[in-house]
């Protein structure tokens, strides 16, 4: 046998193996207290297999895709950047597709979910293409300067949306966009999540070839990458998940940040077999968030950006926190 192919299957096992299995398990079963949680009673309502049909079974697969979608892009920006405090929401690339957003919805408001998803990504691809040309240009000696720049523009952005939506009465719109929510998910309205499907296959296809062009373009260059190429691949790839889950469910804050955190801090830095483990990751503490933000006020549900706003916000401060002791 090869070297390449005992490689190749040293990275197969380490890619399934029974921890993986368990971990799935476990997702399947928290989707499944997920699909069975609300108010409206599926079982004693004589609607309720239509019901559950309609709204419960979509929001599951918008929790799904979403999630590891976004958990991807995040792994993705990371790697393209080498800093881990990076993410769409903390680069402002959430931002510029709530722009692009806005600008569809006025010039043509009653444009179906295909030319909002598509205008959304134009505009993500537009602002990450900054970000990185931004980082390109400025040389940063902290990685924590590099997400606050990134925030400062998204708050830049924000700005700029906010204006833009009370002069052309989008505000409402705008307030949607904000808060990001799983309750207006169902059939008619979710199935372009399809698309992110692509972006996680991609994403495992490409995985060795980003983390070179990570390393940055002389090294890229010197083992026979394009690297110009992998970096519009990658900042494409960001750019169709943050837009069409954008369109769909709205902000989902530091998921791309808090996921692959996680499993580098239990697994380690090894990028291949993490990768099944941050979509599961993805998915997990999405419905968790979202089960906290349906059960918390019940009768009433409030938006999933809030509970990832916080849980995000402190496993933020803690990053910071533990680099800081890191360097002493």
């Amino acid at each position: 046998m090869s070297k390449t192919a005992v490689r190749d299957d040293r990275t197969s096992r380490k890619l399934f193996d029974v921890k993986l299995l368990l971990g799935t398990a476990a997702v399947v079963a928290l989707l499944g207290v997920s699909i069975f949680t609300g108010e409206y009673s599926i079982f004693s309502a004589e609607d309720g297999a239509q019901m559950f049909a309609n709204t419960r079974i979509p929001r599951t697969v918008a929790l799904i895709l979403s999630g590891a979608a976004m958990a991807m892009s995040g792994l993705v920006m990371q790697l393209l950047t080498q800093n881990k405090f990076v993410e769409p929401s903390t680069t402002g690339t959430t931002e510029w597709a709530g722009l692009g957003l806005l600008v569809v919805l006025f010039f043509a408001p009653n444009s179906s979910i295909l030319v909002k998803m598509v205008g959304a990504v134009v505009f993500s691809f537009v602002g990450a293409m900054i970000f990185f040309a931004f980082l390109r240009k400025v040389s940063l000696r902290s990685s924590l300067i590099v997400p606050i720049v990134g925030i400062m523009l998204g708050a830049v952005v924000s700005s700029v949306s906010t204006f833009f939506a009370l002069q052309t009465n989008l505000l409402q719109n705008l307030g949607v966009w904000f808060a990001g929510s799983f309750t207006s998910v169902m059939v008619g309205q979710y199935e372009v999540l399809w698309l992110v499907l692509g972006v996680v296959v991609a994403v495992f296809f490409y995985a060795d070839r980003l983390t070179v062009a990570g390393l940055g373009e002389e090294i890229a260059t010197n083992v026979g990458l394009n690297y110009q190429r992998l970096l519009l691949i990658g900042t494409a790839l960001i750019a169709i998940s943050t837009g069409v889950v954008t369109v769909v469910v709205g902000s989902l804050p530091f998921l791309g940040l808090i996921v692959p955190n996680i499993v580098s801090m239990i697994r380690g830095d090894d990028l291949r077999s993490n990768l099944p483990w941050v979509c599961l990751t993805g998915i997990a503490v999405v419905t968790v968030c979202d089960l906290i933000a349906r059960t918390i006020i019940s009768p009433f549900e409030m938006p999933v950006s809030v509970v990832l706003g916080i849980v995000g916000a402190l496993v933020f401060i803690a990053m910071i926190v533990r680099q800081r002791k890191n360097v002493r």
